[in-house]
């Protein structure tokens, strides 16, 4: 049975932290190396999860002074030798047959990531809706990224994929950055010869008011700009017949950040903002040709936003467009 290195970032958790590691230790799946990297973590955090250890032999603890979540899964990278790696964050948790699952999946495929469903729950501890078909489907590298570009079907995020060791543990995240993923799962994605998709719902994202995602919106959330900036630079590089699809998508963000900013901020942040946004879609350069190739009706906010940006982003927040 092969091992699968489990990576878990700790901070100021422990309301939720014993669902997150019980969710990991009680898998069907049993060859499991569960690393928890307390990063810091002021609160109880840090004992719990040496008493974890204390219980079962699977568990290493790592203790470091805070650093960010991408710090944090950086330092379990490093100490990971499973042939397989996963990461969850702590908050969250998964279905008890979420490894067996996803290693089945992958073995049965001959893939390189494979990625399940997820759905959203809250503090009342109610979820979205979901279905699950159980389909199964495969994708070549140029076609995943296809996928990831669009998010249809793969998403970006890390914590929802069972990944083989050779394509992830040498790309590091990108540490002090908001949307890490954005800088992280395009790399990977790229060096996967194929990924699979599974349509069957097993990992539980907490949503929480204190959770950095659920902060109101800020001057940092521009840092998913830059993660798509430098995938547009990589695939412009390596997957060039991807380019104006990354090109449309990353301009796209901009109008939608650009929007946000409009509605949510005010003041010299707002100004900083909006030229870090402008900046962001001066580079993007999208031409009228790369226009026409959007096949939906957001086309004619491209089209607007090309003649006057700050007409058609003012115009996309007042109607709640995205939102």
């Amino acid at each position: 049975m092969s091992l699968i290195s489990v990576i878990v970032p700790i901070y100021n958790v422990e309301d939720y932290l014993n669902r997150c590691v019980d969710s990991i230790i009680n898998q069907t799946y049993k060859n499991l190396e569960i690393i928890l990297v307390d990063d810091g973590s002021p609160d109880n955090c840090p004992k719990m999860c040496d008493d974890y250890a204390k219980k079962d032999s699977r568990i290493k603890v790592v203790h470091k002074e805070n650093g960010g979540l991408s710090d944090a899964r950086n330092v379990g990278m490093e100490v990971a030798t499973g042939e397989y790696v996963s990461f969850i964050d702590s908050d969250d948790y998964i279905s008890l047959d979420f490894y067996e699952t996803l290693f089945q999946t992958m073995i049965d495929n001959d893939s390189d990531i494979v990625e399940c469903s997820v759905v959203k729950f809250y503090e009342d501890n109610n979820f979205d809706e979901y279905r699950d078909d159980l389909k199964v489907t495969n994708y070549e590298t140029v076609d995943a990224l296809d996928g990831l570009i669009s998010e249809n079907p793969f998403k970006q995020h890390v914590w929802n994929k069972l990944y083989k060791s050779s394509v992830a543990l040498d790309i590091p995240y990108a540490v002090g950055k908001l949307n890490e993923d954005e800088f992280w799962t395009y790399q990977v994605f790229g060096k996967a010869k194929k990924v699979t998709r599974i349509n069957k719902t097993m990992y539980y994202y907490f949503q929480r008011n204190g959770s950095i995602m659920g902060n109101g919106y800020n001057i940092r959330r521009l840092d998913a700009l830059e993660g798509k900036m430098n995938r547009q630079a990589y695939i412009e590089k390596n997957f060039p017949t991807l380019t104006t699809k990354a090109k449309v998508d990353l301009y796209g963000s901009c109008m939608f950040a650009y929007q946000s900013v409009l509605k949510f901020m005010s003041g010299n942040d707002k100004k900083k903002a909006c030229k870090i946004i402008r900046d962001y879609k001066n580079r993007c350069k999208l031409t009228t040709d790369e226009i026409n190739s959007v096949t939906d009706s957001s086309r004619k906010y491209y089209k607007l936003a090309k003649f006057n940006f700050y007409i058609c982003c003012k115009i996309r927040s007042v109607l709640g467009i995205g939102f």
